[in-house]
């Protein structure tokens, strides 16, 4: 039986990005003759620290112990089949552990689905940022027998370095994100989910959330998902803590999702997780016009897209004004998920994918 380990941060049912891209799909592909293990570093008890300002004792004794882990972890790699590293084996400009795990024997998988050639580091880790190097990106890819990209921004950018690049979309599990009308209780809620480290996103659209707020009045609310707290003086904000057990029941509260994003590279490379979260749902959205976003959205079609204040205004307001449009929209979103971005639709390209890493074609 093949053999596969998953190489990553967190732990299980923690990081959205290895939730999406693998940790999903891992029933599937045991069930059809894959033995997998996880290999991760950040465990609960980091978390309290890992993000947050200071705290360097722990975070030094953290690094020694992820050290030690992963040291481990590679002398247990030739057990395996493939090793497959999503974004980095280590959260420093080090790339020892991929070399490592190349030389074990095993055929090595690149995985990433963010702009991570480029710098981007947590508030609370800044002081830490000459610990990274993001450029160690390219040599990441070049060292793989296959990488896999998240969208086309990403997969260009891989084959600058490697021949061998799949672009395989982050993707909704169909059967868990099941539609749900919401009892119509005279308002409209305007749904966004993310991270506290994402929330300067939904920030950066206030102006316009504001002008919609003062417009609509108590016909309009916002319902925010995250493991932090939003709050704004011109908006009626409810917070629900982001828990994965309630994640689908917490999103089908709303009638309407967004995902304003900054107009930046680092934007071009995200893979529109939230707005599938939403489309697979069946609701309406409206997301910013840029990256893979307006590959997946046709706008009127199965959504809106927006590039400015005031189609972010207009074209919420359409939403919030004609239920029949959010109908329409939701259904052609919720089909669009189905087709192209479902673990359904995607499943077995991995598993093929995979095999044909360990049997190639003579």
């Amino acid at each position: 039986m093949p053999r596969i380990l998953f190489v990553a941060a967190h732990r299980p049912d923690r990081s959205p990005s290895q939730r999406y891209r693998f940790e999903q799909f891992v029933p599937y592909w045991r069930a059809n003759g894959w033995e997998t293990e996880y290999a991760w570093l950040i465990d609960e008890e980091d978390d309290q620290y890992f993000y947050s300002k200071g705290k360097l004792l722990h975070k030094g004794l953290f690094f020694l112990r992820s050290w030690r882990r992963r040291e481990a972890q590679v002398k247990r790699a030739g057990d395996f089949d493939i090793v497959f590293v999503q974004r980095e084996a280590f959260m420093t400009g080090s790339t020892r552990f991929e070399k490592a795990f190349k030389r074990s024997g095993a055929k090595l998988v690149f995985d990433f689905d963010d702009a991570i050639w480029r710098m981007d580091v947590s508030d609370g880790n800044r002081y830490l940022r000459w610990l990274k190097k993001p450029a160690k990106t390219s040599g990441l890819i070049a060292m793989a027998d296959h990488v896999i990209a998240g969208n086309a921004y990403l997969a260009a950018y891989a084959t600058k370095f490697n021949s061998q690049v799949s672009l395989f979309p982050t993707v909704i599990d169909a059967e868990l994100y099941q539609p749900k009308a919401r009892v119509d209780d005279g308002t409209v809620v305007i749904g966004w989910t993310g991270s506290k480290t994402s929330v300067a996103h939904m920030r950066q659209a206030l102006p316009a959330l504001r002008e919609v707020q003062a417009k609509y009045g108590d016909r309009v609310r916002f319902r925010i998902i995250s493991d932090g707290v939003f709050t704004d003086p011109g908006m009626n904000v409810e917070n629900v803590l982001w828990k994965s057990s309630t994640e689908v029941e917490d999103l089908n509260a709303i009638d309407i999702g967004i995902m304003p994003l900054p107009h930046t590279e680092w934007s071009r490379g995200k893979c529109g997780f939230k707005g599938l979260q939403y489309m697979g749902l069946g609701k309406a959205v409206v997301l910013d016009n840029i990256g893979v976003n307006s590959t997946i959205v046709q706008d009127g079609v199965n959504g809106f897209l927006a590039s400015s204040k005031n189609e972010w205004v207009e074209k919420i307001s359409r939403l919030i004004e004609d239920p029949d449009l959010r109908r329409r929209l939701g259904a052609e979103a919720r089909l669009t998920v189905e087709r192209d971005y479902s673990v359904q639709a995607w499943r077995n390209k991995y598993l093929e994918l995979f095999t044909s890493l360990i049997n190639p074609k003579p």
